[in-house]
């Protein structure tokens, strides 16, 4: 009975440690941002949370494949869809179906300095117990966000979340499933128009919550590269430091 509950132990903690990486909505690097597609602008994302470390308390590696896009014809109100097909590297993904949704409206809109905000939903499914081997990557995160840019200082956004308080839990088991949202990015325009960097956080000892810096360059307009380190609050639920590559497809 004893090995038995040490198994049983050792499952539950590889099913939290397997952090996250942003896709789904538009986004920073691994929580949501206030931009949105417009009417019939498509984007396809290609995703890889890497651990550095191959210890067996590292965490599962993450692919993910999404498709993301816009619903209205309106520049200063948008609303987004998307899907997500994600894999885990271990222990293997039971419910790999995500989906995601999305209302925002830019700064400005109203009047001058007025904020951007969002809200929306991302990780949208059926919650699967937090235990090997019925691993699902639902988590059913809501959020608002706020966001404005400052010349030549870069755009600020803040905002919280609430998720599914079976899938994020700490490492004791109990819910930790609310939080804030805060992020820092800019197009690095004295460089290029083509090089962003973001930070962006999302707190709390879930295994969502974490820290990441990163940037990326625009290749074209339909492809671009970001490539980013996101540490984890928590190394248990979250697991260790990780290496992600998005990769996304502009269409047409």
């Amino acid at each position: 009975m004893k090995n038995v509950k040490i198994v049983a132990v050792a499952a539950m903690i590889a099913a939290l440690a397997c952090g996250s990486a942003m896709a789904g909505p538009s986004g920073q690097i691994n929580i949501p941002s206030t931009d949105a597609k417009g009417l019939k602008e498509v984007t396809i994302s290609v995703n890889n949370n890497a651990r550095f470390s191959t210890a067996a308390d590292a965490g599962s590696n993450l692919f993910d494949v999404g498709v993301v896009t816009g619903l209205l014809p309106y520049e200063k109100v948008k609303i987004e869809v998307g899907a997500d097909y994600g894999t885990l590297g271990f222990p293997a993904t039971k419910q790999p179906m995500t989906y995601n949704a999305k209302l925002a409206t830019a700064e400005d809109a109203l009047f001058t300095w007025m904020p951007a905000f969002a809200i929306g939903g991302y990780n949208l499914g059926k919650v699967a117990p937090a235990t090997a081997p019925t691993i699902s990557n639902a988590q059913n995160i809501l959020y608002a966000l706020t966001a404005r840019t400052f010349p030549k200082v870069g755009r600020f956004s803040v905002g919280g979340y609430s998720g599914d308080k079976t899938a994020l839990v700490n490492a004791a088991g109990n819910k930790d499933n609310t939080g804030v949202l805060a992020s820092w990015d800019r197009t690095i325009s004295e460089v290029s128009d083509k090089l962003w960097l973001g930070v962006d956080f999302m707190s709390g000892k879930n295994g969502d919550g974490e820290i990441s810096v990163g940037g990326s360059w625009a290749f074209s307009k339909q492809i671009t590269l970001l490539t980013g380190v996101t540490f984890y609050n928590e190394s248990v639920t979250g697991g260790k430091p990780a290496f992600t590559t998005q990769l996304s497809i502009n269409l047409p």
